[in-house]
């Protein structure tokens, strides 16, 4: 199984804000955005999601949107951020889009 990806030129700046605009998501980018190539496994432990069936549309979203590439690796999917292709497509974006994630966590009224 192989997955389509969208080349850097096809990557469309509301696909990628789309993808960013759910919290479930950018929690996951947030995760990937600490470099490296990560299995799902270990970004749905890490954003407290517990059933791989959940994650399968979002990865869907955000591969198609060009945010992530997603490869598959024996009976897991290996993921990793395409910051890259993001950075050169819309400089700063992804940037700003954490930033504000963060900020807007530190500023959550606590549970």
């Amino acid at each position: 199984m192989s997955y389509r990806h969208p080349a850097r030129e096809q990557i469309r700046i509301e696909h990628v804000l789309t993808a960013l605009g759910n919290p479930v998501r950018l929690s996951a980018v947030r995760v990937l955005d600490g470099g490296g190539t990560h299995n799902c496994g270990t970004v749905l432990t890490a954003i407290g999601v517990t059933a791989k069936s959940t994650m399968t549309h979002h990865w869907r979203v955000l591969r198609d949107s060009g945010v992530i590439h997603q490869q598959p690796s024996g009976r897991e999917n290996l993921l990793h951020l395409r910051r890259e292709d993001l950075d050169a497509r819309y400089p700063g974006l992804l940037d700003a889009v954490l930033s504000g994630a963060r900020e807007d966590e530190r500023h959550a009224p606590a549970e």
